[in-house]
Order: structure tokens, then sequence, then C-alpha cells
């Protein structure tokens, strides 16, 4: 993809015309009074920065869980690899980097104890009260879960990062009305009939290079996570033409090179091709509908900062190669299993005395609700946890805890 530098951002210090305007903001559900040093972009970033939820990434599982090593990513590492490479999108293009930040930092909050396992576990046990979703879990968090202001549960996040934390991944719903991925949890419609997100169209650029970004952290990190447990081996990543012919860059130029310092050069190497395909993609995209306001950007009917075509079947290769020889490794599925029922045995625990979930704000008055709202409480409880709290509290209630490594 061939890129206009000439057209960069860097270092330039003004937005488009097409990026979201952070003293035009929609405002929040709550007024406050705006700040004289930061704008309502940056307090939002500053917000989610300052919340548990952000702190309780760093023991959250990634792919391999944290048991297995201190090198392997986290939650929370891999959440400060996506800002960094939204931050790095959002200033080539022009957008506001604070409100592309804030979505990436975001992002993940909702998510479970022992990564995409606990969600899986969690929406089991909750699919008969509407199941688990952990992009609408973010939205609770922000919204009403997080108790730090005496004016407002949640955060009271601008109407811009809320849509782009709901949307990043685009409609949430079709022109028709059905949802594009399935039935739109109901927190978001709950959420949505009070305070609309506009969830049949797509968000701003900020929280669209926030999501790709996403995707190129998981596709690089998951690799170096992958070697390093010797899951892939350099053998399988030759098989993917794009990571071929990275690794013989590198070997041209450093002969010998030792495998710590190899891996390390394909994977810089593999963010740069990606960020900067992005970048191509998105600059004749921007030429091709001209937006002239964030709206616009809104109502193109497509995204428009993503991969080309090329990078795309790229990536689509990347994940394949990942769900075969990681995700789906016998050894990871065993300990998927282990870490599953460590989540199913605490939820039906507090499902029959909630009086067992100890700090929860609630904890006096749940034991008397009805079991729908009851269960909605224990998913928001156990989708809090720390890999290392679920454990220890495991073995706190049950005889014998399984091993996760």
């Amino acid at each position: 993809m061939t890129l206009d530098r000439h057209a960069l951002g860097f270092g330039a210090g003004q937005r488009a015309l097409y990026a979201s305007d952070p003293w035009a903001s929609r405002g929040r559900l709550f007024p406050e009074a705006e700040s004289p040093t930061r704008s309502d972009f940056q307090r939002d970033r500053d917000r989610i920065v300052h919340t548990t939820a952000f702190r309780r990434l760093k023991h959250k599982t990634q792919v391999f869980i944290a048991a297995e090593g201190d090198h392997y990513r986290t939650r929370l590492t891999h959440t400060i690899e996506v800002a960094q490479i939204a931050r790095a999108l959002a200033r080539a293009l022009k957008l506001d980097e604070d409100l592309a930040e804030g979505v990436a930092l975001v992002h993940d909050f909702g998510h479970t104890p022992f990564g995409h396992t606990g969600e899986d576990a969690l929406h089991e046990v909750l699919e008969p009260f509407g199941g688990f979703d952990h992009n609408a879990q973010s939205l609770r968090i922000v919204t009403k879960l997080e108790r730090r202001y005496a004016d407002f549960d949640g955060l009271n996040l601008t109407w811009e990062s809320l849509e782009g934390l709901v949307k990043h991944n685009g409609p949430l719903i079709s022109p028709s009305g059905e949802g594009t991925r399935g039935l739109v949890p109901r927190p978001i419609l709950d959420y949505c009939a009070i305070h609309d997100l506009e969830i049949g169209s797509f968000a701003s650029l900020e929280a669209q290079v926030a999501a790709i970004a996403d995707d190129i952290a998981y596709n690089t990190h998951d690799i170096d996570d992958g070697l390093r447990s010797g899951y892939l081996t350099f053998e399988m990543l030759e098989e993917i033409p794009f990571l071929a012919r990275l690794m013989a860059e590198v070997r041209a130029r450093y002969p010998g090179l030792e495998p710590s310092r190899f891996t390390h050069e394909i994977m810089r190497r593999q963010i740069t091709a990606m960020v900067e395909d992005v970048i191509g993609y998105a600059q004749r995209a921007i030429r091709d509908v001209q937006p002239e306001s964030a709206d616009d950007v809104r109502r193109a009917g497509r995204p428009l900062a993503t991969f080309s075509e090329e990078m795309a079947v790229t990536d689509r290769a990347i994940k394949a190669m990942l769900f075969a020889h990681i995700y789906r490794h016998p050894e990871v599925m065993r300990v998927r299993a282990n870490a599953a029922s460590i989540l199913t045995d605490l939820y039906h625990a507090y499902m029959d005395d909630p009086l067992l979930m100890q700090g929860h704000y609630w904890v006096d008055r749940i034991a008397g609700m009805p079991e729908s709202a009851r269960a909605r409480h224990v998913g928001d409880y156990l989708a809090g946890m720390t890999d290392n709290y679920a454990i220890s509290t495991h073995r706190r209630l049950f005889d014998h805890t399984p091993e996760l490594r």
C-alpha cells in the first residue's frame, strides 16, 4: 500500500475536518462543567486510566495464564500496546489522539478472568438470563459498576467515548434492524434507551483506528508469546508469505542473529507493515468518501480505517495459524477447561449463597432479588475478578482447585 507521506499528521497539531472535535462533543449523560486545562476526551482518557477496572487488567489473562510465566502478555500489557498503535494511527491521520487512545484503553474492561475462556464460561451459565458479552460488560463498568464519583455511577464518559467502546467493531444493527453479530446484548439496548449511541451506524475514525490497532497488536504479540511458549516455531511462520518475507529480510540483514533478537526484528517489521497498510488504505478511503465531519464518517456505510484486501488475507492467515497452533493446542485447551470449571463452580456457589461475595456493594440485598437480577450481580462480581483472585477464592471455598499450568 503506497502512503501519501505529505498527508500524514506527524507533529501537525491540527485535526482534520473528519476528526472528532473535543470542543464540540455531544456531551455527557450527566452535564459537567468544562475543564480549563483539558479537553473532554483527555478527561475521558484520564478517568479510564484511574479506574479499578484498568488496574485489574494487569492480572487478567490475554492468552497464557499468568502462572505459566511472567513474560507473557496480560490483558493490561495488551491494552497498552493497542493504545500505542491507536495513537500512532490517529496522529498519522490527523485525528483526535486522546479519543483514539481512550477507546483503546477501555476496549477490554469487560473481559473476565482467564481471557475468552472465562467469557465463554460466564456466557454459558448466564445464557438463561441474557448471556454474557465482554463489550456489553465494558459498557456496564463505565456507566454503572465503577463507583467513584459523588454525582453519578460509572465514569460519565462523553458520547463519543461510549460510542467508540460499543461500536469500534462496526454497527450492531443492520438498516433492517437485525443484529449484525446476533442479538444485541440487553445492557447495550438498555443504555441506548436513555442515551442513544446510534448503534446502527459506524463509529468515528478514532474508534475505527482503535479497533484495527487491537488486531495489529494481538496478531503480533500472540506470535511473540507463541514462539516463547514453544507452541509456534519459525518454520510455522514460514508458511505465511508475509511473515516469510519479513524473516528473509531479517536474515539477510543480520545473519546468525540470536532467536530472541530475531523474533523482535520480525515483530517490529510486522507492526510497521500493518500500520502503514492501514494508513494507506484510510488515506485512499478518505479521498474516495471525502468526509467533512465525523458524522460523515459515521454515515459512510463502510469502515474507512482497516486493512487493505491484501493485508486482510494475511490477517486471516495469521489468525488461522494462531487458532490452530495456540488457541486450540491440546495443552491450552486443558488449561481452558480447568479455568472454566473454576468460574462455573464459583457462579453456582454465589447463586446458592450470595453472602459469599465478599465486598460486593449490594451483597446484603442480593439474596432477596429475582433469580435473573441475582445472576447478573453474580456475573458482574465474577467478571471483575482477576485470575489470581478467582483461583485463591476457589481454593478457599472448595476442597480441590484444578491446576492451571
